[in-house]
């Protein structure tokens, strides 16, 4: 089910393009490896916060940097996922511009209407 994301969005000139799905997807996947690292951040900071080893002071200031490497990694979450809404608007933006006798959807929810003729 992981690759299949962006499927069922819609055919022929409204679909996304292969190159734009290998962004979605490289976008996805660096989003989950930052996640998997903060994972683990967590636990070794749960870990030292829990520790009953007398060097308390030194569980506290590695705390302190995991915490920090924590917070930018949240940043750079908060990045990708605002350059792939981005990014995903301007390709159903051109999609649905591209003309589609289907009577798709268009990005924003609201049918397509053909002027009459």
């Amino acid at each position: 089910m992981e690759g299949d994301t962006f499927s069922g969005l819609g055919n022929g000139s409204s679909q996304l393009d292969g190159k734009a799905m290998q962004s979605f997807q490289k976008s996805f996947g660096q989003v989950q490896n930052i996640l998997d690292q903060n994972r683990l951040l967590i636990n070794e900071i749960n870990q030292n916060q829990e520790s009953k080893i007398p060097q308390g002071p030194h569980n506290l200031s590695r705390n302190v940097g995991l915490i920090r490497e924590l917070n930018n990694n949240i940043r750079s979450v908060v990045d990708l996922y605002s350059h792939l809404s981005t990014s995903f608007t301007k390709s159903m933006d051109v999609a649905s511009s591209e003309g589609d006798s289907s009577g798709a959807f268009k990005s924003d929810g609201h049918k397509r209407r053909r002027p009459a003729s």
